[in-house]
């Protein structure tokens, strides 16, 4: 608890890289493996490298504590100073160019550990994770999955999940007798119905711009399933042409111009902010009805508008589309956080045997739910009670394991080169500035 909405999302933000030279020195000399010369294991001091933060760092130091009692391997945890994600990766790359790299890595999976994994600086966990079947099967599939890089295991999860989901009031729904939306024919008559009432049928935070993008994501998914955008990922990663204009996509775009002149997100979406609580706001003041956002809205209405959260606040899965290919358990957003171990570590031995005994551990992940983290580990559906918002993790959690795929926010599985274009272009499709077709060209257009 107790981050605010920029945080919130940063934390899980895998932006972009712009080499930071001046940065190397004072980074260099924290990387690596120190520790005795001699053959693997005895005595090494690992370097463990994460986003610094306040609520985290103490429960992933506690993890540390607890391997180091019991291993001649050492781990020693070093947070890195940013004021965002982009930063830290920036940091990163700094530190995986370095003769001697960190040996444990926190990262967001997929596009974020695309480059490391083909150059060969990272450790494929694939055979040992296949080799040791319960140690694969302590966390969640479609979570797992999403540490893959190039078909391989590359990254375990190491805190909690943030999917996407429709917030909604459930007072005002229930003083206008009207249910959250289960179908995208209902979503339709809920924006008429709301915009009837002088009343906005969703919040949206269109400024900070990647707010848009979870409407483009839930829609691509849900018309033609999580391989359209899989299929773009593979392309943009292996240089080929990305082949944006697919079906799923220019339908989807098309939609959201529907909805942007049914009034959906009101009149004056152009001007409303996430970061600086302008939709949340909205939201809290029953002038919006509802609000496509993050599992952290959760958090940041509690820090923010606690009665509003307590009383009026409840949450539903992203409605389905007639005709779609889409499943509709599958969710996208943030699947969680993880952990990848540099190839050029002294003891890759050592740090796995980290992972495999502190990532699932339960002293591990109970801290986690107490610090308001819903873990991706299996069997947590007892535990989850002792979260600050049960009924809510339990939610997210049952929602993550039904899911048959969760896709990881386009502006993080993306390299960075995409981010600029990919929001500023969905912008001008928001503010009817730009054509389904010409933003299909634009991202086409990126190299």
């Amino acid at each position: 608890m107790g981050d605010t909405p920029l945080s919130r999302r940063t934390f899980l933000s895998a932006a972009g890289v712009a080499g930071i030279a001046g940065l190397a020195g004072p980074l260099l000399s924290a990387c690596g493996t120190s520790g005795p010369a001699g053959g693997k294991g005895g005595g090494k001091t690992l370097q463990v490298w994460v986003l610094q933060d306040a609520g985290q760092n103490p429960i992933q130091q506690a993890a540390l504590d607890d391997f180091n009692k019991s291993s001649k391997t050492k781990l020693k945890l070093v947070p890195i100073a940013t004021s965002g994600g982009a930063d830290y990766t920036d940091k990163l790359r700094i530190g995986m160019g370095s003769p001697n790299p960190p040996d444990l890595i926190f990262n967001w999976g997929t596009g974020s550990i695309q480059d490391y994994a083909q150059g060969g600086r990272l450790v494929d966990l694939s055979s040992q994770l296949a080799s040791d079947p319960t140690w694969k099967n302590s966390f969640l599939p479609s979570v797992l999955d999403a540490g893959k890089a190039a078909g391989k295991y590359y990254g375990i999860p190491l805190r909690g999940m943030q999917p996407v989901l429709v917030f909604y009031n459930k007072t005002l729904f229930a003083q206008h007798g009207q249910q959250p939306p289960a179908t995208y024919d209902d979503l339709l008559k809920l924006v008429t119905y709301f915009d009837s009432k002088k009343i906005q049928p969703f919040a949206l935070g269109h400024v900070d711009a990647w707010p848009n993008l979870m409407w483009l994501e839930y829609l691509v998914d849900r018309i033609g399933g999580p391989t359209v955008f899989q299929g773009i990922l593979q392309n943009v990663l292996a240089g080929k042409p990305g082949g944006w204009g697919q079906p799923a996509m220019l339908d989807s775009l098309r939609r959201i111009q529907d909805l942007v002149d049914r009034r959906a997100f009101g009149t004056n979406f152009a001007s409303v902010n996430y970061v600086n609580d302008g939709a949340g706001l909205l939201f809290a003041k029953g002038k919006a009805a509802m609000h496509l956002m993050g599992t952290w809205e959760m958090s940041n209405q509690v820090d923010k508008h606690p009665d509003f959260a307590k009383k009026d606040l409840s949450f539903a899965p992203f409605p389905t589309v007639a005709g779609g290919k889409g499943d509709a358990n599958s969710v996208v957003g943030n699947p969680t956080n993880y952990f990848s171990i540099s190839s050029k570590s002294a003891d890759i031995a050592g740090a796995t045997a980290f992972l495999k005994k502190e990532m699932a551990n339960p002293m591990y992940v109970d801290k986690l739910i107490k610090a308001g983290d819903v873990p991706a580990v299996s069997g947590l559906e007892s535990r989850l009670s002792a979260s600050p918002n049960p009924e809510f993790a339990k939610y997210v959690y049952q929602m993550v394991q039904k899911a048959p795929s969760f896709t990881l926010s386009w502006d993080q599985a993306l390299p960075h080169k995409f981010t600029d274009p990919l929001h500023t272009g969905l912008q001008k499709v928001f503010l009817k500035k730009m054509t389904p077709e010409q933003f299909v060209q634009a991202m086409d257009a990126v190299k």
